[in-house]
């Protein structure tokens, strides 16, 4: 039986994440399976198949977007980074610490991946094919650290929005023989950066498992409060990225314009305390709820009466095909990744990521039942990915010679 080895940043709650379990899953009875988690953290952990071979010799099942986590997250990352040699590193970070700061946007995560990477523990094994499921810290530690006969980079983002560039990469995508992008949007623009990889990218779309969706949706769970009108549900990290001070902003006008609703965040990330303190300023304390991650969110979809995704760019997102999956009305901004999962006017509605058009779009859906009745019926019927059609894929690049 062939082996294949998966390399992932962290193991956290999110969607690239769930995604991978997924893919894990459907593969499981074909190949012998390794996974490396280059952090070595993350609480999905616990829902990592028993066939899977997890190969870190130190794990911790907590999410790393946690007080906890981050300050565990934080430890781990040093100690790699001074193994791989820092002052090594250190012309690297410079070169391409000054245009971040000419932006205005430091990554430091992006920063240090190739520091994480090249201190991370080392595996001595060659296999059949090696995946760096991300973008980032798990391509660079899958391009430089590992044997294998083959290798498959994923990408998840919105490479040209996302903070990635040639110099951060140092041509890390050389040593893949096929590059896959979640979407053939997604697949755009990745080759915008890299034309000369065009021949070798192509679509791998996200498994996304609706029998087990829709099982756990009807689950116990869900919320909690005693709230009785419109209940608008978003899940995502607490990032730049996912645009919550938008989604703030445009709670305001809602509440402004007399509308009887309470807006819901399943998510943690690095802008908690930026994102509390302006809902504060704002005064929608029991408005805007910040209620951090969950183990299991499906049924707040199920129980939600409208889902916004107002992101300021995407891959393709799992949490619009979890929401479409159960029925529930989606609402997204009209940016790069999101475009590419809805119709607009047929299975949600894609409107401008400014407050005054994102709280439009939900006061309309709110006014008028029947379009988002209408609106989760269609997003219901829509087909993912089976699982043969990824496993046909694994299978024709291990037949290639």
């Amino acid at each position: 039986m062939k082996k294949i080895l998966f390399v992932v940043n962290t193991l956290g709650c999110g969607g690239a994440e769930n995604a991978l379990l997924a893919l894990l899953k459907a593969l499981q009875s074909q190949y012998e399976l390794d996974l490396f988690v280059l952090l070595g953290q993350g609480e999905l952990v616990s829902r990592l198949p028993n066939t899977i071979r997890l190969l870190n010799e130190s794990y911790l099942p907590y999410s790393v977007l946690t007080k906890q986590g981050r300050k565990a997250l934080v430890k781990k990352g040093v100690t790699a980074i001074w193994a791989g040699g820092l002052l090594k590193q250190m012309g690297y970070i410079l070169r391409n610490l000054l245009p971040m700061l000419s932006s205005g946007q430091v990554q430091w995560d992006k920063l240090l991946w190739r520091a994480v990477s090249d201190g991370a523990q080392k595996i001595d094994y060659e296999y059949d094919l090696a995946v760096a499921w991300l973008e980032g810290g798990s391509a660079y530690y899958t391009a430089e650290h590992v044997k294998a006969r083959k290798k498959v980079g994923v990408v998840h983002i919105d490479y040209e929005s996302a903070g990635y560039t040639r110099s951060l990469d140092q041509d890390c995508w050389k040593s893949f023989d096929h590059i896959f992008a979640v979407s053939p949007e997604t697949r755009e623009h990745f080759i915008a950066v890299y034309p000369e990889y065009a021949e070798k990218a192509g679509v791998l779309p996200n498994l996304v498992d609706q029998e087990g969706i829709r099982a756990r949706a009807q689950e116990p769970g869900g919320f909690t409060d005693s709230f009785q009108n419109f209940r608008l549900l978003t899940v995502g990290r607490l990032t730049h990225q996912k645009a919550i001070d938008v989604a703030i902003a445009a709670m305001e006008l809602l509440i402004k314009a007399g509308y009887h609703a309470k807006w819901y965040v399943l998510g943690e990330g690095d802008q908690r305390t930026a994102l509390e303190k302006r809902i504060t300023a704002l005064g929608l304390q029991d408005d805007f709820m910040l209620l951090g991650t969950v183990e299991n969110p499906y049924p707040y979809y199920a129980q939600a009466d409208l889902y916004v995704h107002a992101t300021r760019f995407e891959g393709r997102s799992i949490a619009i095909q979890e929401a479409q999956t159960l029925g529930c009305p989606v609402i997204a901004s009209d940016c790069r990744g999101n475009r590419f999962q809805i119709q607009d006017g047929k299975d949600g509605i894609l409107c401008p990521l400014e407050p005054q058009a994102i709280a439009q779009g939900i006061a309309n859906l709110l006014d008028h039942p029947e379009t988002r009745k209408r609106l989760g019926i269609t997003a219901s019927q829509k087909a993912t990915t089976k699982a043969t059609q990824v496993q046909n894929i694994f299978r024709a690049i291990l037949e290639e010679s």
